[in-house]
């Protein structure tokens, strides 16, 4: 589905992804880990568009379709191919409410009964943003706020989607009930590629995992695998 080879992108003269190669079949979920600066969201916003001038090759397949390179595409063209980017930081709207930010997730698109039907479809996802469906976002509580940014890239009906340090600034028990949520997500037919620091998490839900040091690739494997390797555990799981 998504075939990233020899990817290498520099920032003002820092060499920032050097060269790694990621695979994602369709209905994985694949996870990138490691620590600030690792390349992690470097990685993820090339595949959305948001990094020029990158070298290497970003191949994706969209369901029942020819694989399309997207080296030098527009961010609005990888939303209507079926690519979708939940950021780091949330990035909603403050000033518009909880419904008018999921509205602004599906404007690629004009179906006016499908949009209604998803915007249905996530408050089933997020009972709590139907609650606050007329309140500002930012008003919301922090979790409220990343339930919010999730439900907005999943309103473009994408077929990847990617989750940029989801469980960031959240309370342990939000990090599991958004966790929980990814894995349903996936359920229902979703593939994902997620980025995160809490190793812990991203490795219980993960199909694949690639660990990310200074840019470059330093362990693959299962989930599973990487939570039992002497190496992940040292570095990212506390032993």
């Amino acid at each position: 589905m998504l075939d990233i080879q020899n990817l290498n992108i520099w920032y003002r003269g820092i060499h920032a992804v050097k060269g790694i190669d990621v695979s994602i079949q369709r209905g994985e979920i694949v996870t990138l880990i490691g620590a600030n600066g690792a390349g992690k969201s470097s990685t993820i916003r090339a595949i959305a568009g948001l990094v020029r001038g990158f070298k290497g090759y970003i191949g994706y397949t969209p369901y029942q379709g020819k694989p399309l390179r997207l080296n030098g595409r527009q961010p609005e063209e990888m939303v209507k191919m079926g690519i979708a980017l939940s950021p780091e930081g949330r990035r909603i709207l403050p000033q518009l409410t909880t419904e008018e930010n999921l509205r602004l997730g599906a404007y690629t698109r004009d179906d006016k009964a499908e949009i209604a039907h998803d915007i249905n479809y996530v408050y089933d996802l997020f009972p709590r943003l139907k609650e606050r469906r007329l309140q500002k976002g930012g008003t919301l509580s922090g979790g409220e706020q990343q339930m919010l940014a999730v439900g907005r890239a999943l309103m473009s009906r994408p077929d990847l989607l990617m989750l940029d340090e989801p469980s960031l600034g959240l309370a342990p028990m939000l990090v599991s009930e958004v966790f929980d949520i990814i894995r349903e997500i996936n359920r229902q037919g979703k593939t994902i590629l997620l980025v995160e620091q809490n190793a812990f998490a991203a490795l219980k839900i993960a199909n694949k995992a690639y660990v990310l040091e200074v840019g470059a690739v330093t362990i693959q494997g299962t989930g599973e695998e990487l939570l039992q390797d002497p190496r992940v555990k040292e570095a990212y799981l506390g032993g």
